[in-house]
């Protein structure tokens, strides 16, 4: 499928925005990204009902929350009027642990919201869904559209698959609307070379999830979750559409960290897929 072009989007006057729900489920919300969506989406008007599996600093009202735990998801759910599903393990581990707190966790919160009428779901995907794409040769003359088929590069990457399956089941199924971010990079500043391309500055993540909590006319929406990058290789037209306008680059950054860390090797993972070293081949056992 042909990638849309991104121009119009960019310039385009956004649609009325659905009402702006006004008590939001934030899960995982000890976690970086959580961290900085406590700060920032308040800003926006929302008043957060914050969960983690480990207590949340400075947020005495804050559940500690198992997302095994279907009754204790639901509790959680229960009275809020969308979710920011951020839960689960961010990182890689065994695929028992990554099953439970990834794929059954997802799945009691889908239930959860199901049950207790929540109309929407801002679910955090990740770019290692697609781990093993090549890089695209010429980014951003030819961004990658979120319709590439998944090539997940992790047990991590494969639940994120999943989750994104999951969302689209429940909103065909039962009307619940989601936009699936496939999450970049998102630091205070870009750590290293990869992350010039595939960073979300924390600034431009509250505008992104602020969007895909208030677009109007969703229904289950893919979208790439980075900043406005010089070198980024996603296509960001249909976080546009959804009224995303990112503010930041890491190109402001390029010159102090080409100088830490230099160019990408080009047989490097961190050069030829979209995984980076996630990528790297591990032998199978005899």
């Amino acid at each position: 499928m042909t990638a849309p072009d991104p121009a119009p989007h960019a310039t385009a006057e956004p649609r009325s925005a659905h009402p702006a729900p006004r008590t939001v489920l934030l899960t995982g919300a000890a976690g970086g990204v959580g961290t900085f969506l406590r700060a920032s989406l308040p800003g926006y008007g929302y008043r957060l009902r914050c969960t983690d599996l480990v207590p949340v600093p400075d947020d005495p009202e804050a559940l500690t929350v198992d997302l095994r735990d279907p009754e204790a998801v639901r509790e959680a759910v229960r009275g809020t009027d969308a979710v920011v599903h951020l839960g689960g393990l961010s990182v890689e581990d065994t695929f028992d642990r990554i099953l439970d707190a990834n794929i059954r966790g997802a799945y009691h919160l889908y239930e959860a919201v199901r049950l207790e009428g929540v109309r929407r779901v801002v679910f955090a995907s990740s770019s290692h869904t697609i781990g093993f794409v090549p890089r695209p040769a010429q980014q951003p003359e030819q961004p990658l559209p979120v319709e590439t088929p998944h090539r997940p590069d992790t047990y991590y990457g494969l639940s994120k698959c999943f989750g994104e399956s999951l969302a689209s089941l429940y909103a065909d199924k039962y009307g619940v609307e989601t936009v699936s971010i496939r999450l970049g990079s998102c630091y205070a500043r870009p750590r290293d070379t990869r992350m010039l391309a595939t960073w979300l500055s924390p600034a431009d993540a509250a505008r992104l999830v602020h969007a895909a909590l208030t677009a109007p006319d969703v229904h289950h929406s893919v979208v790439y979750g980075i900043s406005a990058n010089t070198r980024g290789w996603w296509d960001l037209a249909p976080a546009r559409a959804l009224g995303y306008r990112p503010q930041d680059d890491a190109e402001v950054h390029a010159a102090e960290v080409l100088a830490e860390h230099g160019e990408l090797a080009p047989d490097s993972p961190e050069f030829r897929y979209l995984g980076g070293a996630f990528t790297r081949a591990e032998p199978q056992r005899r």
